[in-house]
């Protein structure tokens, strides 16, 4: 799917994305000695604010909200709240975040959520029990209405649903042919799921989940049977590389991305793609990659000003 073909393409396209993304040879020895040439899609570079996946995810959904209220959840830090809250500015749509976790009476909003507001999305707070229990119908109407938007078109947490699959197909389409294995670091499967579909057979597709708890297999059949009826695409998830789970970091991971980042000069957000790169690194010394393949690493996005890293 091109981005002409994207159902949110009419709303989007003053924006002007950098659709494609650009895709760079990135020289470095320790992929070069095993015969492997490694190459960085940069979705990143998509658009400042719909910073890549983010763009694919939202821009079908925005497109199937047709101009009504748009709510989505997320937790604190949450960079798909971020780009939902900066779409909703840029294209003037009414939006509300559902944040997990109760508002501190007094306490000043994080610098995530302070950005939220000021891009003028309405939060939200909803206690853990019930935010856990948020797709359960009768929860999820009671939060609507408590937040006042019973008539809200609703993107789940992540922005990984049907339409953001089939949004993410592009990616895929994008890069069909031009790699042997195309790595992405995986949250709740959406991007993983639509990229493994639009990258056709002959691409192996290679998932590290950030989070820890083995549940994205099955997650992302599931997507994929939602959006195309059923499996597709040649993909796998290796669950090494999450370092303790979302969010979590040690010292090594952050001297890693520091490195990355000075060898390529490209920015690399620690959440996800720190942690994709860092798994290629390591299978590449473990020789995962016969010599003379082409190794693709999607670059997802970069750290939102005053987020985690």
């Amino acid at each position: 799917m091109t981005s002409s073909d994207d159902p949110a393409s009419g709303t989007l396209a003053h924006l002007r994305p950098l659709l494609p993304s650009p895709l760079r040879e990135a020289v470095d020895g320790r992929f070069e000695r095993r015969g492997i040439r490694l190459l960085l899609k940069r979705d990143d570079l998509i658009h400042p604010e719909l910073v890549g996946n983010k763009w694919r995810k939202l821009a079908p959904n925005l497109g199937e909200a047709a101009g009504r209220t748009v709510l989505t959840f997320g937790g604190a830090y949450s960079n798909h709240l971020r780009a939902t809250a900066a779409a909703g500015r840029l294209l003037g749509l009414r939006t509300v975040g559902v944040v997990r976790g109760q508002e501190l009476a007094g306490r000043p909003l994080n610098p995530s959520l302070a950005r939220c507001a000021a891009d003028g999305m309405r939060l939200h707070f909803v206690d853990r029990a019930t935010y856990r229990r948020k797709t359960e119908p009768e929860t999820l109407a009671a939060v609507l209405r408590a937040a006042g938007a019973e008539d809200a078109y609703v993107v789940p947490e992540g922005g990984s649903n049907s339409p953001a699959v089939r949004g993410c197909r592009a990616l895929g389409e994008e890069l069909a042919g031009r790699a042997d294995v195309v790595a992405v670091a995986c949250g709740t499967g959406g991007t993983l799921a639509g990229l493994a579909a639009g990258a056709g057979t002959g691409v192996r597709v290679l998932g590290v989940p950030v989070l820890k708890g083995g549940f994205l297999t099955e997650q992302v059949r599931a997507l994929q049977t939602g959006a195309f009826g059923g499996p597709r695409g040649d993909w796998s998830l290796d669950e090494r590389f999450h370092f303790g789970g979302y969010a979590r970091t040690t010292a090594e991971l952050d001297a890693f991305a520091a490195d990355f980042e000075q060898r390529h000069e490209v920015p690399v957000e620690r959440v996800y793609v720190a942690k994709m790169l860092y798994a290629l690194v390591a299978l590449a010394e473990e020789s995962a990659f016969p010599r003379g393949s082409t190794v693709a690493a999607v670059i997802t996005g970069h750290p939102f000003p005053g987020q985690h890293a």
